[in-house]
């Protein structure tokens, strides 16, 4: 998966009751309380989708669908090429991944209100959160989710439901997904973003979410990786620190499919955050230091992390 796929609530988060597709409009925001989460433009598909007996045209997805969308569903269609085209196409070419995500919407009432206490504890440890919205959409499939420090993050409802290899548990894999890119949206850089970013650095970034999601849910999101690495804790990370500065990213990161799940940077970078985090005395600053980390080198030399470290 690319960076802002797969890469996330308090007083907003407590909606009127939601439909089976989960209806509920956005509530105002209260920057102290949490972000407002969107889920109104899930029901505006769903009703152009049914009116179409499930192949909508891509004008009906335009007219109906996406012009009048949500600020956050307008972000999601500038910023990964979301048209009425786009996913009339996708809808044609993977129809079940549309009518299953109609299921998983039944899962986002838990999904907010477990959210909302994963929210409350990230203002409690870092006072310093920011909290711009949260909306959950229907896009061309893919990506799962994107994240910016202004926009907020976005969620393709049927892209993370078809994405099941990385936590069976429908609700477990959006609170996961949804918290790791809201963590993202803390981080003073985005280094995934700049032209040569570094395997180190590409890397760090994912781990730091992998970690606030963590601390935040008491799991990480990408729940697969135990069984990937079990065993191999040091072959692996040798192998990573061999390649810190390369800026090839494709063997550690964003090259995950349904056959074969990796991204192991997301796993070396999470294991160089946490040791760096358990090495620190002052866990409120230790943790103000990993989100607002700008030097990745100097990061990592400060982690206490080496190939294999034991970790509790």
């Amino acid at each position: 998966m690319d960076r802002t796929s797969i890469g996330i609530i308090v007083v907003a988060f407590f909606f009127a009751a939601t439909s089976a597709t989960c209806g509920a409009e956005a509530l105002p925001v209260d920057k102290a309380a949490g972000p407002v989460i969107e889920t109104g433009d899930v029901d505006r598909f769903y009703q152009v989708y049914d009116a179409a007996g499930g192949r909508p045209t891509a004008e009906a997805l335009q007219h109906d669908y996406l012009d009048p969308g949500s600020d956050g569903l307008h972000e999601l269609a500038r910023m990964r090429k979301v048209t009425g085209q786009s996913i009339a196409e996708a809808i044609a070419k993977r129809p079940e991944i549309y009518s299953k995500a109609r299921d998983c919407a039944d899962a986002l009432p838990r999904v907010r209100e477990r959210l909302a206490v994963v929210m409350r504890k990230l203002r409690d440890l870092y006072p310093e959160a920011r909290f711009p919205p949260i909306t959950i959409a229907v896009g061309r499939g893919k990506p799962v989710g994107v994240g910016g420090r202004e926009s907020g993050v976005q969620i393709g409802l049927e892209a993370l439901c078809a994405t099941d290899w990385i936590n069976t548990d429908i609700e477990e894999r959006f609170v996961g997904v949804i918290t790791h890119e809201y963590a993202h949206v803390q981080q003073a850089v985005a280094f995934s973003e700049m032209e040569n970013a570094t395997v180190l650095a590409a890397s760090l970034e994912e781990g730091t979410a992998e970690f606030v999601t963590e601390l935040t849910t008491g799991s990480i999101s990408y729940s697969y990786m135990s069984g990937l690495t079990a065993g191999r804790e040091r072959e692996i990370e040798t192998a990573f620190a061999a390649d810190v500065d390369k800026t090839d990213l494709s063997d550690w990161l964003y090259n995950s499919t349904p056959e074969q799940p990796a991204d192991l940077g997301y796993w070396v970078g999470y294991r160089i955050v946490k040791s760096y985090y358990q090495h620190a005395a002052d866990k409120r600053r230790a943790l103000r230091d990993i989100l607002e980390m700008t030097n990745p080198k100097e990061f990592l030399a400060k982690s206490g992390w080496r190939p294999g470290v034991a970790l509790d």
